[in-house]
């Protein structure tokens, strides 16, 4: 079973409140609010997104290249480990 199947009901209530954050971001805009708290808004969406990304890419690294148990030959745990905390820093 793939992860995003497995944590389907996480990642879509990460996904709906991005959607709500997107909301805001019209609602402001329509609103004519000052471009300062469009830019905050706009920021908090990116941060979501970006943390959305870091845990499917961390769940598809350890359930698909690093479980040992499903597939013998898989990478070295420690390598991808040290791989995520790159691509977290970099989503972040």
């Amino acid at each position: 079973m793939s992860h995003t199947i497995r944590e389907k009901k996480k990642l879509l209530g990460r996904v709906r409140r991005i959607k709500g954050q997107v909301e805001a971001i019209e609602r402001a805009l329509a609103n004519e609010a000052g471009c300062e708290e469009v830019m905050h808004l706009i920021a908090g969406v990116r941060g979501a997104t970006a943390g959305l990304m870091a845990e499917v890419v961390e769940d598809h690294v350890r359930t698909h290249l690093v479980d040992t148990g499903k597939h013998p030959g898989a990478l070295n745990v420690d390598a991808a480990d040290k791989l995520l905390d790159v691509v977290r820093t970099y989503l972040k």
